[in-house]
């Protein structure tokens, strides 16, 4: 693997782990805090209170004796549905049901699950399989996100998510996350999905990576993604800044999806979001970190926040050596 010094790096304005910690994590993320996103049904609810769309919740299942139960639940769902550890990170636990096929459900992949499959993974799930500390936990299984077409051909098998990194309640750096069959459908990088970088000024596509190595079309589907440009990317971004008054989060990974019907949606919140973003994009995170840092004079609103940085970040920053790529994996 190639080796890259720390100074080129810091050349080319990437964000380390350490500086992301201590620098940005530490300083602006107060720890008494992290519950609010590190829990996703407590950001879902609270995502509620504040007007900010989310999926649809249908059940919550906290204990073991729910379980029984579950099978009639699941029969009062039209269509498919997805389970998720609330205290879940990376895309673990998280089972995606796109239908039934007679007694059995159907995933993403066409691979079918049975009901006892299903509390078995339930039960897997609140004793903290999945969790981020290995403590007990509950599911969450809420409505399916029908992506919007605009998305077709360049997601295989599963949903793709849009990571939009805000500052300070400014969005700085986005990317799109697309599923592969490498992935098993689920829009995570280190499993194997697509990142694809995104101009901030106008959700075209910058630059695309998988397992941090730069590729021009999608591995299943053959997709080119130099003509990929996300609709009601405005609207995105507002929804992404509008997260830092609904936490009180100064550094964090949003992460969006644009339903087909009812648009924009917040997927889920990340208080320790990570540095592959940069990869995807093909420049570094921290002059535009310094550049917010730097205002002396602050926007109130999430839309003339949103509005600065279209202008001001609307040009990519210098390319990152292709041979530095391996370094951010």
């Amino acid at each position: 693997m190639f080796a890259v010094s720390p100074m080129a790096l810091a050349r080319s304005g990437i964000l380390g782990m350490n500086s992301r910690n201590v620098s940005y994590i530490g300083r602006y993320n107060p720890r008494h805090l992290f519950p609010l996103v590190d829990n996703k049904l407590r950001t879902k609810l609270l995502a509620q209170q504040a007007g900010v769309v989310t999926p649809r919740l249908y059940y919550v299942i906290q204990h073991q004796y729910e379980i029984s139960k579950v099978g009639q639940l699941l029969n009062r769902i039209q269509g498919g549905f997805a389970i998720k550890p609330a205290k879940g990170s990376g895309g673990k636990g998280i089972l995606v049901i796109i239908g039934r096929r007679e007694d059995n459900f159907v995933k993403a992949s066409g691979v079918e699950v049975t009901l006892e499959d299903i509390e078995r993974h339930l039960t897997n799930t609140l004793a903290g399989l999945y969790s981020l500390s290995g403590s007990p936990d509950v599911a969450i299984i809420e409505e399916l996100i029908e992506f919007d077409p605009v998305f077709a051909g360049y997601s295989h098998e599963g949903v793709p998510d849009i990571r939009v990194i805000v500052f300070k309640g400014y969005p700085v750096m986005a990317m799109l996350r697309l599923a592969t069959h490498a992935s098993d459908g689920k829009a995570n990088l280190h499993q194997g999905a697509v990142g694809v970088g995104l101009d901030i000024a106008t959700g075209r596509c910058l630059n695309a990576v998988q397992f941090s190595r730069p590729i021009k079309q999608h591995p299943d589907t053959g997709m080119g993604f130099d003509r990929i440009q996300v609709p009601n990317w405005t609207e995105m971004l507002n929804l992404a800044a509008r997260c830092y008054e609904m936490t009180g989060l100064g550094y964090i990974g949003t992460d969006l999806v644009l339903d087909a019907k009812r648009g924009p949606l917040l997927l889920e919140l990340n208080a320790r979001p990570g540095l592959a973003i940069q990869v995807a994009n093909g420049c570094g995170l921290l002059p535009r970190l310094r550049h917010i840092e730097s205002l002396q004079i602050r926007h109130d609103s999430p839309d003339s926040r949103v509005r600065y940085v279209m202008r001001e970040f609307a040009t990519a920053a210098p390319e990152i050596p292709n041979e530095m790529f391996p370094a951010m994996a």
